[in-house]
């Protein structure tokens, strides 16, 4: 069993991320998903090797995409800009098919969302700055083929 933190867009909000510091530190992997990907190097001492990051639309990088297994699941981690993923899923969809992947993990719309479709699991964490709702973040286990997955806006858990 797997614990994950998946954060995004967090736009220099190190005061909301520090807030979550504990159970970043109690998880297995720590996930952000770009815009301020340097946001995350305050807290890469303690996190070490379980910190994946990606390079989201508002950051200097090429690191744009990672693919990652996670206990039998093969995670396609990024930022979503590149797959206009504020205009619809399908061509996210279609890059998960391509790289056998059936959990996608991604941001830029600062909108949470779980959905699944065809197979494949959508997880948008939010965003961590409260732009265009609340500071959100997503919480993950992967148990085997199995997965949960909740969101955690300002304290609040809800199962999208």
């Amino acid at each position: 069993m797997k614990k994950i933190v998946a954060l995004s867009d967090s736009h220099k909000n190190l005061k909301a991320i520090t807030s979550i510091a504990e159970i970043m530190d109690e998880s297995d992997l720590v996930i952000h998903l770009g815009d301020h990907y340097d946001d995350m190097d305050l807290f890469s001492t303690m996190l070490q090797d379980k910190l994946v990051r990606v390079h989201g639309n508002c950051d200097y990088g090429i690191n744009k995409e990672v693919v990652k297994e996670v206990e039998g699941r093969r995670f396609l981690i990024t930022h979503g800009d590149l797959y206009s993923v504020k205009e619809g899923l399908e061509k996210l969809k279609n890059r998960a098919k391509d790289l056998g992947c059936d959990t996608v993990l991604y941001g830029h719309t600062h909108k949470s969302a779980i959905i699944e479709s065809e197979g494949i699991l959508f997880i948008n964490p939010g965003n961590m700055t409260a732009y265009g709702g609340q500071k959100s973040y997503a919480y993950i286990v992967v148990n085997g083929k199995k997965i949960t997955a909740v969101i955690n806006e300002n304290g609040i858990k809800k199962i999208i």
